[in-house]
């Protein structure tokens, strides 16, 4: 993203890693919620639900900002549409995986996406990709591997929809720095906003069932902190760098095990932990090889934590 968190201003790093760690914490509720809720809601239709409350935040976002017309000018509006159904797909795929396999472990695998992201950026970028990077991807997906070891959690449908997951989110952030060349944040935002809206309904509308009084209020908890979690992370990126806050992404996992045992009274087992704990490792390092190698410049790259 672009234009939220560059131009002219005096960088507040303690101030942006405070929301930024905020947003992801409510992000995390959001994934406990809807793991609770998918037993009886349909993913589906939730998704549908959520882009309903994203679509008009991007659009008020929008139109706050200046001409709604101009927000939908883009010069790569296929890649846009297309960084959107990725999008759409990653929420899709991660609230299926939670049908079936526990939150801590879902995130656990879905944070593999920064070492997707660098292999995804070769041939889509053009990133030339060292030794050194290409071992700590090697290394995080050995602790993928770890968490689905015989014993861990089983092989099935929810694994490969979490492994999907985090593959889509990666293919979206790639697309995300291609568009955001050309492209304007609050573009790339409406794009997601409108077009993530259609697709979601053209699918959801399929799977629509009446919801009971607290069924309800857990979806409009999800569509009213969703809002709120990514009006933070803007704020976050208009105070601190997104290189200086992408790290932070990672706390998603120990609140997810938090949330996971309180809620679930599930607890993530030692060597999975251990196998999660590489995979964070691993997508640090990559993290800290590509701010080093990346020439600085005004703009400053997206670092979404959750699903937006």
């Amino acid at each position: 993203m672009t234009d939220l968190a560059a131009g002219a201003r005096q960088d507040n790093v303690g101030r942006g890693i405070i929301l930024s760690v905020t947003a992801i914490l409510i992000f995390s509720t959001q994934d406990a919620t809807s793991k609770f809720l998918v037993q009886t809601v349909s993913p589906f239709q939730m998704t549908m639900m959520r882009f309903w409350a994203f679509a008009a935040f991007s659009l008020i976002l929008a139109w706050r900002k200046g001409s709604l017309r101009d927000a939908f000018r883009s010069r790569q509006p296929w890649s846009q549409v297309l960084r959107a159904a990725l999008l759409i797909g990653d929420i899709w795929l991660y609230v299926l995986a939670l049908s079936t396999v526990p939150l801590a472990e879902v995130q656990a695998i879905t944070l593999v996406y920064p070492l997707l992201v660098t292999l995804i950026a070769i041939p889509l970028l053009g990133e030339k990709v060292g030794i050194f990077r290409i071992g700590a991807v090697v290394v995080g997906f050995f602790g993928a591997l770890v968490i689905v070891r015989p014993g861990g959690v089983p092989l099935g449908w929810g694994v490969a929809f979490a492994v999907g997951s985090g593959a889509c989110y990666a293919a979206y952030i790639v697309l995300t720095r291609k568009v955001s060349a050309t492209d304007s944040t609050t573009t790339s935002m409406v794009y997601v906003g409108i077009v993530g809206l259609l697709i979601s309904s053209a699918v959801g509308v399929f799977f629509w069932q009446p919801l009971d009084l607290s069924s309800a209020l857990l979806v409009g908890y999800i569509m009213v902190t969703g809002v709120v979690a990514h009006g933070l992370m803007i704020l976050a990126l208009s105070s601190a760098p997104a290189s200086v806050l992408q790290p932070f992404n990672y706390t998603s996992l120990p609140w997810s095990i938090v949330l996971s045992y309180v809620i679930f009274q599930h607890l993530i087992d030692p060597i999975s932990l251990g196998g999660a704990a590489v995979i964070v490792a691993a997508g640090l390092v990559v993290m800290a090889r590509e701010r080093i190698k990346r020439v600085p410049s005004g703009a400053a790259e997206p670092a979404l934590p959750g699903k937006e």
